[in-house]
């Protein structure tokens, strides 16, 4: 009977046969598949690859393990930047001085380095402060802020009227306290500018201070409990004044030059009253200005 000729290639079913015993190091002998393993273990290679497998046949799941990883590293990126900043409001809610309890030279202090709450945030101040006044006997507050930021003069008159203002009002609901002055130095780099500071306050100007302004709130109050708000603007020079008046082209600034004995006439509800709470200039100082600022409906007592 003659020899059944045998192909050289194998049938599926011959195959199938041969893979089912490879195991995932490619070898189906047992002794040189243990061989590989203790290779493998001795060279530190901890990931055992199936071939067979319908699911990872490469034994990586690259694209799975990079979207986990991904969405994972957002997932905590947000939760982390949420965490920081409801800590640090809290933080900084419960560590800012509350000027309507208590005003001491520590509390000032401490509202004018982390700033006092207005509106929705916090109103910050210039790093450069320091306390003069705040005592309660007196009813008094004055404090004095070096501004390194602005860079003319139209921005620290409105960036320190906001400030002065925002501290005034705060310092002004505390029962005890009747007035607040509120000094703003400035570098004088000469012919009318100002020196701020450069490459992120990294570089701090280094030109003499001067005065720039000074806002003097102060506070009347009726029998009914309401009360007046009363803001002069002191100590701005001639040139400066004149300099404030060009920058101003849709609405000047008519307060600006005005007699300070009209002061006395200017209510922080438009009302002529002539009272005598109302803030004042010194008579001999041309450059002061009284300005109206708000405050409580009730006229002044």
């Amino acid at each position: 009977m003659a020899r059944e000729k045998r192909s050289k290639w194998l049938t599926d079913d011959e195959v199938e046969a041969l893979f089912a015993t490879v195991d995932e190091t490619g070898h189906s002998n047992t002794a040189t598949a243990e061989k590989e393993h203790r290779r493998r273990r001795r060279k530190g290679v901890g990931l055992e690859v199936d071939p067979l497998s319908g699911k990872d046949p490469s034994g990586s799941n690259v694209g799975t393990v990079i979207a986990r990883t991904a969405v994972a590293f957002v997932v905590v990126l947000l939760i982390a930047i949420v965490g920081a900043q409801v800590g640090y409001g809290v933080m900084r809610r419960s560590s800012t001085a509350n000027l309507t309890a208590s005003v001491t030279p520590q509390s000032v202090a401490s509202a004018l380095q982390g700033g006092v709450e207005w509106g929705n945030g916090f109103t910050q101040f210039p790093e450069d402060f320091s306390v003069q006044e705040a005592d309660e006997a007196t009813g008094r507050v004055e404090v004095t802020v070096v501004d390194v930021t602005s860079a003319n003069e139209m921005e620290a008159m409105s960036g320190g009227y906001i400030q002065a203002t925002a501290f005034a009002t705060n310092a002004l609901l505390n029962p005890n306290i009747n007035t607040v002055i509120y000094h703003i130095d400035v570098h004088d780099g000469g012919d009318g500018k100002i020196e701020n500071a450069q490459l992120f306050g990294f570089l701090q100007p280094t030109a003499p201070v001067k005065n720039f302004m000074t806002f003097i709130f102060t506070k009347a109050t009726s029998k009914s409990g309401g009360f007046n708000i009363f803001c002069t603007i002191t100590g701005i020079d001639g040139p400066t004044m004149e300099r404030l008046r060009e920058k101003i082209s849709s609405s000047p600034l008519d307060f600006l030059g005005t007699d300070s004995s009209d002061a006395g006439d200017t209510s922080a509800d438009g009302a002529s009253d002539g009272s005598d709470s109302a803030a004042t200039t010194d008579a001999a100082s041309p450059a002061s200005a009284p300005a109206k600022a708000a405050g409580g409906s009730q006229p002044a007592a």
